[in-house]
């Protein structure tokens, strides 16, 4: 009895060893995880590498590698994306690619925030100065602020490449200076110029790295490569805030969700108007939570529209529609006037002017045309029948102080009562209505005098 208990605990243990095995595989520093990612930076791109940062170090991988290409984006974002790659406990590899790729103004901090970094051939990074949400120069003051605050950050970022690759990040910043993959690597920028992922591995391989403020070789030999892709959804929403990232289409789209919105309650009694309305401003905010937005502009551009409402209520011979045109004018350009937008997401005045001119227009001719719709005459029902021309059916002859009779009017037989004896067939037109009896009075000079 005893040797069988014995067995049977030596064969638990067999069975809880080998069951442990694959979980010991798997924690292993035996895979690279591959990102990939092509497009501006927005707030998908840091979820994505997020994602990519907990698999890594769920998996306990060798080295998560970033494959990128970008024009840059918002700087917000660009901030919490280093914070994940300095936070990482897996070394994180920066990889501009493919051939004639960019690591353009946010790009170049991305890449810097790597805890080593590559370049295909013939490509390009830097050129992350700061500019205004119209494409010009900010102001002095603020333009220094915004340059001395993203120097400072990659100062950080930088240190420990030397003080040559210091001086060229923040000429990066300062005087939006950008160089070759040649360049990046003869100054430090970069640590290799790899033609596909296997060279860049290869060259990388045993190279020490900082890694929360530890020292540690990066060990990328016979690694299995697993690539980490998008989900659908990853993808769909990239597409649509990539898609989004465009100043004039939001500004558009909030004009046209207002109106919308502004002629459902103007016409009530639908919801295709209402439902279309809040789709635009859904697909609005969207799109500015993708941008370094001014949300101070927003407030201008709410503001606007309540001053071209006002105008319908209270008519001050177009004053009220002419501020609140410049307001929404003016609201739409501070809308997109933060410092570090990217030239992609830049909008010009004569296309702020322009939406904000038809954007109003339109406003102000839907309110208006519900309002009209509203003030006019009801044409259906018991008081659409008032002035309308009827034939009498029945004589009104005397009841009490008033004649009564029948009428026909509007294609239906009413009672009706008159202060005058009418004949038969004698027009009449419809003064009001009490309930389902109509007051009528005589439509030509042919009236009856009132029986003494």
């Amino acid at each position: 009895m005893i040797r069988r208990r014995c067995w049977l605990a030596f064969a638990l243990c067999l069975l809880a060893f080998f069951s442990l095995l694959p979980a010991y595989a798997q924690s292993s520093n035996s895979e690279i995880i591959v990102l990939s990612v092509e497009g501006p930076v927005n707030q998908v791109m840091g979820t994505y590498f997020e994602r990519g940062i907990r698999t890594a170090e769920a998996a306990d991988a060798a080295a998560l590698v970033v494959q990128l290409d970008t024009p840059g984006g918002s700087l917000d974002i660009t901030l919490e994306i280093i914070q994940l790659f300095q936070n990482s406990s897996v070394p994180v590899i920066v990889y501009i690619t493919p051939a004639g790729a960019q690591a353009a103004s946010a790009g170049s901090l991305i890449m810097l925030a790597g805890h080593a970094s590559g370049m295909a051939p013939d490509t390009v990074v830097g050129a992350a100065s700061p500019v205004s949400g119209d494409g010009s120069d900010i102001a002095e003051t603020l333009f220094r602020k915004v340059v001395e605050d993203t120097q400072a950050v990659v100062r950080n970022l930088a240190d420990d490449r030397g003080e040559d690759v210091v001086e060229l990040a923040e000429a990066m910043i300062a005087e939006a200076e950008a160089v070759t993959a040649s360049e990046a690597l003869e100054i430090g920028f970069t640590d290799a110029i790899a033609s596909d992922l296997d060279d860049l591995l290869a060259q990388l391989d045993n190279k020490e790295v900082i890694v929360l403020e530890q020292s540690q070789s990066l060990q990328l030999d016979d690694k299995r490569i697993r690539d980490l892709s998008m989900t659908s959804i990853e993808q769909s929403l990239y597409a649509l805030a990539t898609t989004l990232m465009n100043p004039v289409l939001i500004s558009a789209l909030i004009g046209l969700g207002v109106q919308a919105i502004i002629f459902e309650f103007s016409n009530p009694g639908g919801w295709v108007a209402g439902f279309i309305g809040f789709i635009c401003i859904g697909l609005a905010l969207f799109g500015l939570g993708q941008l370094p937005a001014n949300y101070f502009g927003l407030a201008l551009v709410i503001v606007a529209f309540i001053l071209l409402i006002m105008e319908l209520f209270t008519p001050t011979n177009g004053a009220l529609t002419a501020t609140g045109t410049i307001t929404l004018i003016i609201g739409f350009l501070v809308l997109f006037n933060s410092p570090g937008t990217p030239e992609f997401a830049r909008i010009s005045v004569p296309s702020a002017i322009s939406i904000g001119v038809l954007t109003a227009g339109m406003s102000f001719l839907f309110v208006w045309l519900g309002l009209s719709a509203q003030r006019r005459k009801v044409v259906t029902g018991a008081e659409g029948i008032v002035g309308k021309i009827g034939r009498v059916r029945q004589p009104l002859t005397a009841d009490g102080d008033v004649f009564s009779g029948t009428v026909f009017v509007y294609g239906s037989l009413w009672k009706a009562e008159s202060q005058i004896a009418l004949a038969k067939d004698q027009k009449v037109r419809v003064e009001s209505v009490d309930g389902l009896t109509i007051q009528v009075a005589a439509q030509n000079s042919e009236a009856v005098s009132k029986s003494s």
